[in-house]
Formats: C-alpha cells, sequence, structure tokens
C-alpha cells in the first residue's frame, strides 16, 4: 500500500481528538453511538413538545387518544391532521437542508458553503415563484423547483470556471453574487404579481409550514440521502483533503462530484417547494456535529441530519406560539438564531 494511502487510512481509524496548541493536550471526544443516541432523544422529545404545544394545549393521555381513536374528533384532528404533519415536514426539511449543507462544505472544503449562500436556494425560489405566478401548481411546481435549482447550480460552476478548472474560494464568491441576483429576481416577480396573492406568497419565501401537510415524502427522500451520504462518507473524507490525494487513492472524483451537484440541488429543492427559502440551517448545523463529532463524514452526516431536524422543528414551534393566533416566518427565526450561533462558532474555531 502506498504511504500516502496507509497515513490517511490510519488517520481514519484513529480517535478523534480535539488538539490545543498552547498546552499541547488532546480531549478524547465523546463515544460518537452516545451522541448519535442523545440527539436522536432530543428530537423525539422536540417532536412531543409540537405535539403538546399549541393554541389548544393537548395532554399526552389526549394526544395518545388523538393517534389511536378517530372518534376523538378534536384531538384527532390537532393530531394527525394539523400538528404532527407539520413537524415531521419540519423535521424532514431541517434535515435536507442540514445534508446538503454536509455535501457543499465537503465538496467546495468551504464551510461557509450550504444552499442559501451558494445561490441554489434563490435559484429554487425563482422558478417556483414564476410557475406560481402563471399559474402552476402540485407537481409542475416542485419539477420548475427542481430545475431552477440544478441549472443554478449549473450557473454557479460554469461561471466559476476559469482554464478549465475552479478553485474553491473562486466558486464560493460566485455563488454570492448568483444568490444576490436570484434575490433581485424574487423582488421583481413580487412586484409584477397579484397583490392579493403578495402576504401569502411573501410567507412562504421567508419560510412557512403551514402548508406542509404531505410529509411522508420528505421523509423518504432524506432516508435515501442519508444513507447513500453514510456509505459514502469514506469518499468524502477523502475528497475533503484534496483533489490530488482522492485521485491518488482512487476515488471518481468528477463522478464524485457531479453526484454532489444534482444531490444538494434535489435536496434543496424538495425543501423550498415545501417551506420556501430557509436559511442557516444547513450552515450552522454541520459546524455543530464537526465539533461534536470531529472530521468524518459518517459521522457528521447523521449528527447534522437530527440537528437540523431538531432546531426546525423547535424554530417552527415557537413561530406558531410565540404570538398567536399570528404566526411568523420560520426561516426569520432560524436566522435570528443562526446568525449569532454561527458568530460564537467562527470565534471559538477561530
Amino acid at each position: 500500500m502506498p504511504p500516502v494511502s496507509r497515513s490517511l487510512g490510519r488517520t481514519l481509524r484513529e480517535p478523534l481528538l480535539f488538539r490545543v496548541p498552547e498546552g499541547h493536550c488532546t480531549v478524547n471526544l465523546p463515544r460518537p453511538s452516545v451522541l448519535i443516541a442523545a440527539l436522536s432523544l432530543i428530537a423525539l422529545l422536540a417532536l412531543a413538545a409540537s405535539l403538546l404545544i399549541g393554541s389548544v394545549a393537548l395532554t399526552p393521555a389526549e394526544i395518545w387518544r388523538g393517534l389511536s381513536d378517530p372518534q376523538a374528533s378534536l384531538a384527532h384532528t390537532l393530531v394527525l391532521d394539523l400538528r404532527l404533519p407539520r413537524a415531521l415536514s419540519g423535521f424532514a426539511i431541517g434535515g435536507l437542508l442540514a445534508l446538503a449543507g454536509v455535501l457543499m462544505q465537503a465538496l467546495l472544503r468551504n464551510p461557509l458553503a450550504d444552499p442559501y449562500v451558494m445561490g441554489v436556494s434563490g435559484g429554487a425560489a425563482v422558478a417556483a415563484l414564476a410557475a406560481m405566478l402563471v399559474g402552476l401548481s402540485g407537481w409542475k411546481v416542485d419539477l420548475s423547483a427542481t430545475a431552477g435549482a440544478l441549472l443554478t447550480t449549473s450557473l454557479v460552476f460554469t461561471l466559476a470556471r476559469s482554464a478549465g478548472s475552479w478553485t474553491p474560494v473562486r466558486l464560493l464568491l460566485t455563488g454570492v453574487v448568483v444568490a444576490a441576483g436570484a434575490s433581485a429576481a424574487v423582488s421583481s416577480l413580487l412586484a409584477l404579481g397579484d397583490d392579493s396573492r403578495l402576504r401569502g406568497m411573501l410567507f412562504w419565501l421567508m419560510g412557512d409550514l403551514s402548508f406542509s401537510t404531505r410529509a411522508q415524502p420528505l421523509l423518504w427522500l432524506l432516508a435515501a440521502g442519508l444513507a447513500a451520504g453514510v456509505v459514502l462518507g469514506r469518499h468524502l473524507n477523502v475528497l475533503a483533503r484534496g483533489d490530488l490525494q482522492a485521485q491518488g487513492l482512487g476515488v471518481p472524483v468528477h463522478a464524485l462530484r457531479m453526484g454532489i451537484f444534482v444531490a444538494s440541488s434535489l435536496l434543496t429543492a424538495a425543501s423550498v417547494t415545501v417551506a420556501g427559502t430557509i436559511g442557516f440551517i444547513g450552515l450552522v448545523t454541520p459546524h455543530l456535529a464537526r465539533l461534536l463529532l470531529g472530521p468524518d463524514h459518517r459521522r457528521i452526516i447523521p449528527a447534522a441530519v437530527l440537528l437540523g431536524g431538531t432546531m426546525l422543528m423547535l424554530a417552527d414551534l415557537l413561530a406558531r406560539t410565540a404570538f398567536a393566533p399570528r404566526q411568523l416566518p420560520v426561516g426569520a427565526l432560524t436566522a435570528l438564531v443562526g446568525v449569532p450561533l454561527f458568530l460564537v462558532l467562527l470565534r471559538k474555531n477561530r
């Protein structure tokens, strides 16, 4: 085995440590299985809180009756028709955004990459909003958002190419510029839209889970993306170290890149069509996962998915209860929480 391969394999098998340069000491991280179990428990508690708390408070016994007895009309309607689909959709959308953020950061080797910053969310929003304005609905809007996300991703990588290649910094800057252009396009479409639908479109653009009634497709997509990400976690570890090392170790770099492009676009489009543009979930949760579990993507991906889903569920719970009966856009709350949290993480890991 070549020396580089032996070194890389040894690195991936060694215990993950936080190193503190001043004292030359190491602190062992908690066991990954314990942390993943703790994050799963927190997600279940957030789901329980989303079912219990609302404009009408329910006890655990009433929730159980609502789940098991269709004759309990009020509890059955509140739990199965309103709160449970919305909470599960929030978890799925948060997980999809977190997974897309992990993939983009591994691809670009840049911790600032995420669907919102790279303009992918903006491109999907422009296409979906244009489809709504011309009278399309249902799967046609979903297809439009997917096409918009794929076209935006292709545009970013095409514009960032220089002399037949691109650098992560150039790609990130191009994504920021394209995101600004998408924001201008959204403003123009809103100005051209019908005034009677303006408030609803604005809420959708800022993130809204009010109409999230079908969580099953999102959960299936999240499960498929999570499984694929964990299986390809070792390849992502190698890719994050650089293209030359990845090619030297036999990783199909071009095919893996294209897969990440398409997968991150599809994950982002699925979340945008259901809940609009929600920022900072895909940016913050990978950082938290790395802080807890180290650099191995086989551990980062499930942790980020759990963190993203839990964060969005709690943000949506706060959005619909803080000023009830009025609701806040959930995207505004994720930004309010994500901005200071990201600044704290940057300061802690400077």
